[in-house]
């Protein structure tokens, strides 16, 4: 599968990295967009998602037309039917919970309804790519093509080659990242976390055991290293923004398995934090409500 065959896309999984990706594609690549997810609800709300942000950012900014936008919308249909979602797509992305098992089933599905051309991404914030394309009789098809949020802004995109992946795959989804207008960057081999999160999750793990310690507040830890490393947001902030302290505690199974029982073991103020309602992510609490809330009283 070349650049220029890739003509038809399906996103699985309407969340926010879903829908996320879901536009940027329609919007800037201009490629007919399927977006699937089992739960009805969920999907309506991405695809309003979808509408309003191109409402807000685009259409109210004057960056586009109203019909550009309904263009942009017109290229993109939501669906419950994972066959028909599928069965036409060039250019696949699971965009779904940092969940090996759930990866899994969702590529052994793609295996039996994806064309046998097309190419499987998976988005995975440190899961092995090797691992997910064991789910397929086709791992020379399937790659890592990792977004960062917001996806409509962060210019990263990190291409995940698996031990099996083909050199066409590779430069294809490279040439597609391009076309995004993203700057991509390859990582080849198995490292938990691949490149951007493995170097950043050190440092938001000493954050976190520095809030613990009572060292300083969340807000005074992220100014330091604001002001210090001339960082856009903080390390916390950005965990409260993302959900990365939910995203941990699903991921700790994996975590343990691929980084080993020390460096995969839950912090514990995450597993207070997330037991308690504080799992951060869109519409939730996270560190920062914690410490005042809870730790500092």
């Amino acid at each position: 599968m070349k650049l220029a065959d890739i003509k038809n896309t399906t996103f699985l999984d309407a969340g926010q990295i879903g829908y996320q990706a879901a536009q940027l594609f329609a919007h800037i690549g201009g490629y007919n967009v399927i977006l699937w997810d089992p739960d009805s609800e969920k999907l309506a709300k991405g695809i309003e998602a979808i509408s309003n942000d191109l409402q807000r950012f685009q259409v109210d900014k004057g960056k586009i037309t109203q019909d550009a936008k309904d263009e942009i919308m017109g290229r993109i249909t939501g669906t419950i039917d994972f066959t028909a979602a599928v069965k036409e797509a060039d250019f696949v992305s699971e965009c779904c919970a940092e969940d090996l098992e759930l990866k899994q089933d969702l590529f052994k599905k793609l295996d039996e309804f994806a064309p046998a051309g097309a190419i499987l991404a998976t988005n995975p914030i440190c899961l092995d790519i090797a691992a997910i394309a064991a789910a397929t009789t086709r791992p020379e098809r399937v790659i890592g093509f990792h977004f960062f949020e917001p996806t409509a802004i962060m210019k990263l995109i990190e291409v995940i080659a698996g031990p099996n992946t083909s050199d066409e795959a590779v430069e294809t989804a490279l040439a597609l990242a391009e076309k995004l207008g993203k700057e991509p960057v390859i990582c080849r081999g198995f490292s938990y976390g691949h490149i951007a999160n493995r170097a950043y999750f050190g440092m938001v793990q000493t954050a976190i055991q520095m809030v613990w310690e009572r060292v300083a507040s969340p807000a005074d830890i992220d100014k330091s290293l604001k002001l210090g490393y001339n960082l856009p947001m903080g390390p916390l902030a950005v965990g409260d923004y993302a959900g990365f302290w939910g995203i941990f505690a699903k991921a700790e199974k994996d975590a343990m398995r691929e980084a080993g029982p020390v460096a995969g073991h839950l912090h514990p103020l995450l597993r207070s934090m997330v037991a308690a309602g504080y799992p951060g992510g869109s519409g939730e609490k996270g560190i920062y409500a914690f410490y005042d809330e809870v730790l500092n009283k």
